[in-house]
C-alpha cells in the first residue's frame, strides 16, 4: 500500500488533462477504484448506522472528486481508520470529541427548529382566523409532525448524552416538546373529531416516511428507575413465592430404572423400529405390484432402456434448469432490492459497534451522575465553610438598613414578613443584595454631590453591561478541552449558593425579629400591638381557605403493609413483560384518500400503538408532562376478542414501570364484602397507587359495570360493584397524580351507553387488523417462533386468506403449526401455506355482522356523534340552535 501511495503521489503537481491520461496508462488504477469503492461502502454503513446527516472526519472524503488523486482518500483513511499507531490518550479525545460534536450538533440542529417553530406558531401579528376546518386542520397536523420529529431527535440526544448538567437541561426541553405534542394532539382530535388521523399527503409533503413520525417511548422513563424498580420486583417475588403463586420453570426429575425396566424400555422401542421397516417393506412391495398389474394393462411388460433413460434425463435436467432459474430470479432480485442478500441476514459490523458504543455511553452516564451527586454534597459543604459568614453578615446589614429607612420615612418600624411568604427574601424579591448595596450608596452620594451620582451611575451601567457580556459567555462555554464530559463545578456553586442563602436567611429571619422586638420596644411601644392584630387578621383569612381533607382510613400502617395485602389478595398482579412495539401493524396508507371520498376508513394497528402511546405511556412515564399536558384519567380499550387489549395493558405497564391492579369484576368478587370493605380496597388500593406512581389501575370486562339488567349467571359476581364509586375516584383523581384508569371490554354494547361514556374519558376502538398489518404480523411471529420463511410460504397469500382473524388467532396458529418436532423438521421440508389453513379453519373469524355492531356502537359514543355531524357539514353551535328553535316551536303551540 505504501508503494501504490507513492506512486500515486508523484502525480501531485501535474494539471488535472495530463493526469487523468496518466492514470488512465497506470497498471494500478484498478486497485485503486476497488479500494476507493470499498471505502465509500464502509462510509455509506457508517453513517446509515449513525443515522446522521454528517460528515466523517475533520475534512471532507476526495473519492467523489474524479480530478483529485486517491492519494488524499489514502492519507484521510490514516487519520480515520489506523488510529493504532497513534497514542492511545489522542485516539480516546479524537472520539470524544466527535460523539460531543455529533450530538451538541443534533441539539443545536433541534433548537433551531424549535425557534422557527415558536416563531410560527406566535408571529408578532396575529394571523386571520381561519374558518375551513380542513385547512386548519392541515396546519395543525403539520406542527405535530414537526414537533414529533424534534421529539424522536431530542430524545436520542438525551439518551445519549454524557453530561449530568446538560442532561438536567434537555430534559426540561424534551419535556416541554412532548406537552406541545400532546396538546396538539389534543386540539386536532377536537377540530377533526376523531381519536386516529391520517396525515399521508403531509409525510409525503415533507419527504418522510411512516416511521419518522412514529411517537418513540422515551428510555429514560425505565433507565432513571432502574433500582426503584428491581428492588420492587423483588418484593413482588418474594410474596408470591411465599405464596406459592410464582410460576418457576419446570426442572425435568431423572428418575433411575431398574435393569427389568430398562430391558423392557430397549425392546419395546427396538420391536416399534422393526415393526416400521416391515411397513415400509410391505409398502414397497405393494407399489411394485401396483406397478407391474398397470403396466400388463397398457400392454408393455418392460421398458425399453433408452426410454427409461430419456425419462430419468428428462427429469434431472428440468429439476437443474429450475434450480438454476430460482438461483437467476434470487440474484436478480437482491440486485434491484427487492430482497435482501446473505450479507444482511447477520447483523452488520458497524451496527454491532454503534450499539457497542450506545452501551458505553450508557454506563458513563451512570458513573459521570453519581460523580455529580458526590459533587453537590461537596461543594455545597464548601460555600458553607467559605462564604457563609460573609451571606450572613451581609444579609443582617441589609435588614437593619431595611429598618433603618422605614423609620426614617414612615416614622415607624416596618411588619416583618412571615416565613409563610417568604420572610426577608420577600423585601429584596425585585432587588439582589448588590442592587440595593449600589442603591445606598448612590442615595449616599446623591446628598453630597449630584455630579458626582450621575458618573458613578455611569460607571455602574457599565458594570452590569461588562457582567450579562461575562454571563452571555459563561452560558457559550467552550468545552474543547472536558473530553469526558464531566459536571462543571462553576455551575455548581452558583446552583448551591442560592440554597445556601436560602437556609442562612431562615436563620437570620428568627435573630432580626427578635432584634426588631428589641427596637420597638426601645422606640416605639405601640407597633407591637398592631404587628400582632395583623397577624390575626392573615390567620383568620388562611383558616378560611382550608379544605376538607380525605379520610386516611390505616393511618398506623405503612405502604409495605397495604402493598403485601393487596399483593396477597391478588389485586396487585405483576406484569408481563411486553413491550408497544410486539404489537405490531403496518402504517395505514390510504386514510387520508378515504376521508376526502367520505369514506371513514377503520384505523390500523400502527395507529392505536400511537394513541396508546401519547395518551398513557408519555403523560405516565413523565411527571412534569403529566400536570401540564392534558389531563386524561381514564382510557377505555374496546374491540372483538383477540386484537390485543390486555396486551397494551401489560405493554403500558412495562414501558412506563408501572404498578398493575386489577378491579375487573372477575377479580374482587367475594373480596372486601360489604360497603365498607369496598370503601376500604378502594381506600387500599388508590393510596398505595399515588405513593407508588405511575400506576395502572386495570378493569376487566368493563361493560358488566353498566349492565341494565344483571343476568342470574353473574348475580353472585356483582358485577356493578364499583359503579357509583367509579365517579368519585376519578373525581379525586388530579394533575400530580399519575394514576390512569384503564378499561377494557369485548362487548361494549351490553352495557348502557352514557355512564360508560362518562366514566372514560377516552373511547379507543380496536379493529380487526387490516392485510398490511396481518402480512407483519405473520411474518414476525412465524420468525419468533422458530420458523424460516422460504419461497415455499406465500405469506401474502395467507394474509389475504386470514382476512377477518384477528391476532391472537393468527398467534394460535403459529402455535399450533410450529412445533418442536416441525422445526426440526425445516431443512429437509419448508412451511407451507397449506399447514396454517388447516387450523385457520377450525377457528371462527370476526364476522362482519359482530364489526357492524362496534361501528354503530362507537357511532353513539359523544365523539362518533360529533364525527358524524362534521361529516353532514354541521356544527355543535348549529345543532343547539335547531333544538333550541323546535322547542321555543312546540312551547308556541
Amino acid at each position: 500500500m505504501s508503494d501504490l501511495r507513492w506512486e500515486c503521489q508523484q502525480n501531485g503537481a501535474i494539471y488535472h488533462t495530463i493526469k487523468s491520461e496518466k492514470l488512465q496508462k497506470q497498471h494500478h488504477l484498478r486497485v485503486v477504484t476497488l479500494e476507493r469503492r470499498l471505502y465509500q461502502q464502509v462510509v455509506t454503513q457508517c453513517k446509515d448506522t449513525v443515522a446522521l446527516q454528517e460528515r466523517l472526519g475533520p475534512n471532507e472524503p476526495c473519492s467523489k472528486d474524479v480530478r483529485v488523486h486517491y492519494s488524499f482518500d489514502c492519507a484521510q483513511q490514516d487519520g480515520n481508520l489506523t488510529s493504532g499507531f497513534r497514542h492511545p490518550l489522542k485516539i480516546a479525545k479524537t472520539q470524544a470529541g466527535f460523539l460531543l460534536h455529533t450530538y451538541n450538533k443534533m441539539w443545536a440542529h433541534a433548537h433551531l427548529d424549535l425557534t422557527s417553530l415558536l416563531a410560527q406558531e406566535m408571529p408578532e401579528m396575529p394571523p386571520p382566523l381561519e374558518k375551513d376546518r380542513v385547512v386548519f386542520f392541515q396546519r395543525v397536523a403539520t406542527l405535530y409532525v414537526r414537533y414529533v420529529q424534534i421529539f424522536r431527535r431530542l430524545e436520542s440526544v438525551y439518551d445519549q448524552m454524557v453530561h449530568p448538567q446538560k442532561r438536567r437541561i434537555l430534559r426540561q426541553l424534551l419535556d416541554g416538546v412532548i406537552g406541545r405534542v400532546l396538546e396538539l394532539k389534543n386540539e386536532m382530535v377536537e377540530k377533526e373529531c376523531s381519536e386516529y388521523h391520517y396525515m399521508d399527503d403531509i409525510v409525503q409533503d415533507l419527504k418522510l416516511t411512516p416511521a419518522d413520525i412514529e411517537i418513540p417511548i422515551p428510555k429514560y422513563f425505565i433507565n432513571e428507575r432502574t433500582k426503584v424498580l428491581h428492588e420492587r420486583g423483588q418484593i413482588l417475588s418474594a410474596i408470591l413465592d411465599r405464596m406459592g403463586l410464582q410460576t418457576k420453570p419446570k426442572t425435568a426429575v431423572v428418575r433411575p430404572l431398574s435393569l427389568e425396566e430398562a430391558i423392557k424400555l430397549i425392546q419395546v422401542s427396538e420391536r416399534a423400529r422393526q415393526g416400521r421397516l416391515r411397513a415400509k417393506f410391505m409398502r414397497e412391495i405393494r407399489r411394485d405390484e401396483e406397478r407391474q398389474r398397470r403396466a400388463k394393462e397398457r400392454g408393455t411388460v418392460g421398458a425399453d432402456l433408452d426410454q427409461a433413460a430419456t425419462r430419468i434425463q428428462k427429469v434431472w435436467k428440468g429439476f437443474i434448469q429450475r434450480k438454476k432459474t430460482r438461483k437467476e430470479r434470487d440474484d436478480e432480485m437482491i440486485f434491484i432490492g427487492m430482497a435482501l442478500g446473505p450479507q444482511h441476514i447477520q447483523p452488520c459490523p458497524a451496527t454491532v459497534a454503534a450499539r457497542s458504543t450506545e452501551e458505553h455511553r450508557q454506563h458513563r452516564q451512570g458513573e459521570h451522575e453519581r460523580e455529580y451527586q458526590m459533587a453537590l454534597v461537596s461543594v455545597k459543604d464548601k460555600l458553607q465553610e467559605v462564604e457563609g459568614p460573609d451571606m450572613r453578615e451581609t444579609m443582617k446589614d441589609q435588614i437593619r438598613q431595611w429598618f433603618i429607612e422605614c423609620h426614617d420615612l414612615t416614622g415607624t418600624f416596618p411588619e416583618y414578613p412571615d416565613e409563610e411568604d417568604g420572610g426577608s427574601a420577600v423585601i429584596f424579591a425585585e432587588k439582589t443584595p448588590k442592587q440595593l448595596q449600589e442603591e445606598l450608596a448612590a442615595q449616599e452620594a446623591e446628598k453630597e454631590n449630584a455630579q458626582k451620582s450621575k458618573g458613578k451611575k455611569e460607571k455602574k451601567t457599565d458594570k452590569g453591561k461588562k457582567g450579562k457580556e461575562k454571563g452571555k459567555g459563561e452560558e457559550n462555554r467552550n468545552e474543547s478541552t472536558n473530553f469526558n464530559q464531566k459536571h462543571v463545578e462553576e455551575l455548581i456553586k452558583e446552583e448551591k449558593r442560592k440554597e445556601i442563602e436560602s437556609e442562612i436567611r431562615v436563620q437570620v429571619d428568627e435573630l432580626m425579629r427578635e432584634e426588631l422586638k428589641n427596637l420597638r420596644l426601645a422606640v416605639d411601644r405601640d407597633s407591637g400591638t398592631k404587628g400582632k392584630s395583623g397577624k390575626k387578621k392573615k390567620k383568620d383569612k388562611k383558616s378560611g381557605k382550608k379544605k376538607k381533607k380525605e379520610k386516611d382510613l390505616t393511618p398506623d400502617r405503612t405502604i409495605q403493609s397495604l402493598y403485601q395485602e393487596l399483593v396477597e389478595q391478588g389485586i396487585l398482579k405483576q406484569a408481563e413483560k411486553v413491550t408497544l412495539d410486539e404489537y405490531l401493524g403496518d402504517y395505514s396508507y390510504l386514510g387520508t384518500t378515504l376521508r376526502q371520498t367520505d369514506i371513514e376508513p377503520m384505523p390500523s394497528l400502527s395507529d392505536v400503538r400511537q394513541v396508546v402511546s401519547l395518551y398513557a405511556v408519555l403523560p405516565l412515564g413523565s411527571s412534569v408532562v403529566h400536570e401540564k399536558a392534558p389531563l386524561v384519567k381514564s382510557i377505555l380499550l374496546a374491540g372483538p376478542a383477540g386484537v390485543g387489549k390486555k396486551m397494551l395493558v401489560n405493554a403500558i405497564c412495562t414501558e412506563t414501570g408501572a404498578n398493575l391492579f386489577d378491579l375487573s369484576p372477575m377479580n374482587i368478587a367475594g373480596k372486601y364484602p360489604g360497603k365498607n370493605g369496598l370503601q376500604m380496597m378502594l381506600h387500599l388500593v388508590f393510596k398505595v397507587a399515588r405513593q407508588l406512581q405511575p400506576s395502572v389501575v386495570w378493569i376487566g370486562e368493563a361493560e358488566k359495570m353498566f349492565y341494565k339488567k344483571v343476568t342470574k349467571d353473574e348475580k353472585e359476581l356483582d358485577p356493578k360493584r364499583l359503579k357509583k364509586d367509579l365517579p368519585k375516584i376519578l373525581k379525586s383523581i388530579k394533575g400530580e397524580d399519575r394514576v390512569l384508569i384503564l378499561g377494557t371490554s369485548k362487548q361494549p354494547f351490553n352495557g348502557d351507553l352514557k355512564p360508560l361514556c362518562k366514566a372514560y374519558n377516552k373511547i379507543i376502538l380496536i379493529p380487526r387488523p387490516d392485510y398490511a398489518s396481518r402480512y407483519v404480523i405473520w411474518a414476525q411471529l412465524i420468525q419468533k417462533n422458530g420458523g424460516v420463511i422460504t419461497s415455499a410460504l406465500n405469506l401474502s397469500s395467507l394474509a389475504k386468506i386470514s382476512d377477518g382473524y384477528t391476532q391472537g388467532h393468527i398467534m394460535k396458529v403459529v402455535k399450533a403449526v410450529l412445533t418442536e418436532r416441525r422445526i426440526d423438521q425445516l431443512a429437509k421440508k419448508p412451511l407451507t401455506g397449506a399447514e396454517y389453513v388447516v387450523h385457520l379453519a377450525k377457528i371462527d373469524p370476526v364476522f362482519k355482522e359482530e364489526e357492524e355492531a362496534f361501528k354503530s356502537w362507537y357511532a353513539k359514543t359523544p365523539l362518533g356523534k360529533k364525527r358524524a355531524m362534521a361529516a353532514l357539514g354541521k356544527n355543535e353551535e348549529e345543532v343547539e340552535k335547531g333544538k333550541e328553535k323546535g322547542k321555543g316551536g312546540k312551547e308556541k303551540k
